[in-house]
């Protein structure tokens, strides 16, 4: 069983409102939620005291929703609290991750899933960014922007290419000629390369370590930013890497700086490896994740640094879900 909710407001206390804004918040839930009628159990409505003229409840029948229990309830006066609102709490034979809605002027109650926010998540290699941010973009029901695929497909061309990935002539010219586009399929990123999903192909060692020097080059990185501030600045996204809460978007809602020891995030990364078929000399790739903190925190432009108004999580000792969580409370906390 999953609990979602959801509020709305109303102009004015009439049944023509209540209807349009009952039957509003009701289909907002089920699209959100990929909902199906019959999958709703029950729904508890309760209404602030200023609403008297028609029950939600009578107004959720009337939207169709006929084969679950409907209840409607009266809440008691709360000085200084919103007026005209009504709130929802839908009860669903689904086990997944609910996507709250909140319409109208009860964007207010949770501004974390009814605005437009973007929420930004640096650190060095193996701290555990991509992980979390994909998570929470999830439970948040926005877009995960891997910012990281998208430098790594620039070096996939520079490698095919046989261009030498430190010399920045050779790379901007490679730019101008490459077509890079960032797709979504069933929710989930994928990179094409002139056409070509290569979106497994730059996740190799060798890939990783030339996104680094390519990120470098400032054409690559005004290319790449332009397009993640363009992205950004049209829906809710999380993104992840080095610069986003310095660089691509110093504006951003929400700053993280994630980080590990060294021997941490050389483990994370040799246990992903392994699991994707690479044999992995662990020492080999400690210095390797050293040489990549060098090489990304001493780069001119946009250096691998922990924005002023970022929160720092050392993510050594803790869980995936008890980072998520520590965010989550953060977001809320600044809420």
């Amino acid at each position: 069983m999953t609990v979602i909710r959801g509020a709305t407001t109303i102009a004015e206390d009439t049944p023509e409102e209540i209807r349009a804004a009952v039957r509003e918040l009701l289909e907002q839930i089920e699209s959100r939620n990929s909902l199906k009628r019959d999958e709703v159990v029950s729904i508890v409505f309760s209404s602030t005291s200023d609403i008297h003229s028609f029950y939600p409840a009578k107004a959720a029948r009337e939207a169709g929703f006929e084969s679950c229990s409907l209840f409607s309830a009266q809440e008691p006066d709360i000085d200084g609290g919103l007026k005209l609102c009504i709130r929802a709490m839908l009860f669903v034979e689904k086990n997944e991750t609910p996507h709250h809605v909140y319409l109208r002027g009860a964007r207010v109650l949770r501004k974390d899933v009814a605005q437009k926010f973007n929420v930004a998540i640096d650190g060095p290699a193996g701290s555990g960014k991509s992980t979390i941010a994909k998570l929470l973009a999830h439970d948040y029901n926005i877009l995960y922007l891997d910012t990281g695929a998208m430098y790594r497909a620039c070096a996939l061309a520079a490698l095919r290419a046989g261009i030498d990935v430190s010399d920045e002539a050779q790379v901007c010219a490679l730019m101008r000629g490459i077509a890079l586009d960032i797709v979504y399929r069933d929710g989930v990123q994928h990179t094409l390369l002139d056409g070509e999903d290569v979106s497994e192909s730059i996740r190799s060692p060798e890939v990783s370590m030339a996104a680094s020097a390519v990120s470098k080059h400032v054409s690559v990185r005004m290319k790449m930013v332009e397009k993640q501030r363009e992205i950004a600045g049209k829906m809710s996204c999380v993104l992840d890497g080095r610069d986003i809460g310095t660089f691509v978007l110093p504006d951003a809602d929400f700053k993280f700086f994630l980080t590990a020891s060294a021997d941490v995030r050389a483990k994370r990364r040799a246990d992903e490896m392994a699991a994707k078929g690479y044999r992995v000399d662990f020492e080999a790739l400690k210095r390797e994740i050293a040489a990549r903190d060098e090489q990304d925190s001493t780069r001119e432009i946009a250096p691998l640094k922990q924005a002023d108004d970022a929160v720092l999580i050392d993510t050594s000792d803790m869980t995936i879900e008890e980072v998520l969580r520590t965010i989550k409370q953060k977001m809320q906390e600044k809420i």
